[in-house]
């Protein structure tokens, strides 16, 4: 089943390469979505696909790139997008 997620993470998630690691591992598992920073220090995710293998994302973006740090992860349950096509960095 086709699930969607929007993440909110929080900690040192910025200026460390979060954006970038997030989206290379969104494409390693073959996920659609994108990955941006937020202005309040912030990085949102919104992340779509098999159900198992977005739940195995999810479980990842805890450790992050190195470097990083994440205190407080925060998942809502999505519609799921038929407009995204790949995964990629949102400015």
């Amino acid at each position: 089943m086709i699930r969607a997620y929007r993440v909110f993470l929080s900690g040192r998630v910025q200026g460390v390469g979060f954006r970038s690691w997030t989206k290379r591992l969104g494409e390693s598992y073959g996920l659609e979505g994108w990955v941006r920073n937020l202005p309040d220090g912030r990085v949102e995710v919104f992340v779509q696909g098999h159900e198992d293998v977005v739940q195995s994302f999810v479980w990842k973006l805890w450790e992050g790139p190195e470097g990083a740090r994440v205190d407080k992860m925060e998942i809502i349950k999505e519609v799921a997008s038929h407009e995204e096509k790949g995964f990629y960095i949102k400015y």
